[in-house]
């Protein structure tokens, strides 16, 4: 049996960070149903306080999913990572982080396009002949390129 997988992601700014992440990992924002949620808040089980305009569509205001395009019909899908709301910022490391392999793609290229777009470069490491490069998202959210 093959499970499938959604990372969560705690932030202040859920649907900013899902159009950030899905540009750097050329995955796909999830549509979200803007007359679904409309009959939500008409049949009296949200309010519009709940929902929010982003780039021109309504959306459900506290979180927004990113998955890759391939996938974006598959229910449920295989691979999903969810931008939530949370009221506090972060202010500690990491405990679970990603790896975004570059698929050849010059690591400092990556570095300084990831720089140019919001993302912070903390260090740099390596173990034998492999090294990487340590940033932080727009929100703090560590990651490595490598």
């Amino acid at each position: 049996m093959t499970l499938n997988i959604q990372i969560v992601v705690d932030c202040r700014h859920p649907h900013e960070l899902a159009d950030w992440w899905a540009e750097t990992l050329e995955w796909a924002v999830e549509p979200q149903d803007a007359d679904f949620i409309r009959s939500m808040i008409e049949q009296g089980f949200a309010t519009e306080e709940q929902t929010k305009l982003h780039n021109g569509n309504l959306v459900w205001a506290t979180g927004a999913a990113i998955r890759p395009p391939a996938d974006l019909a598959a229910t449920p899908p295989a691979q999903r990572i969810l931008f939530q709301t949370v009221p506090e910022a972060k202010t500690v490391k990491n405990r679970i982080h990603w790896d975004v392999n570059l698929a050849g793609a010059d690591k400092d290229q990556a570095r300084t396009a990831l720089e140019a777009r919001g993302a912070t470069f903390l260090w740099s490491a390596s173990q034998g002949p492999h090294s990487w490069h340590t940033m932080a998202d727009p929100e703090g959210n560590e990651f490595c390129i490598s």
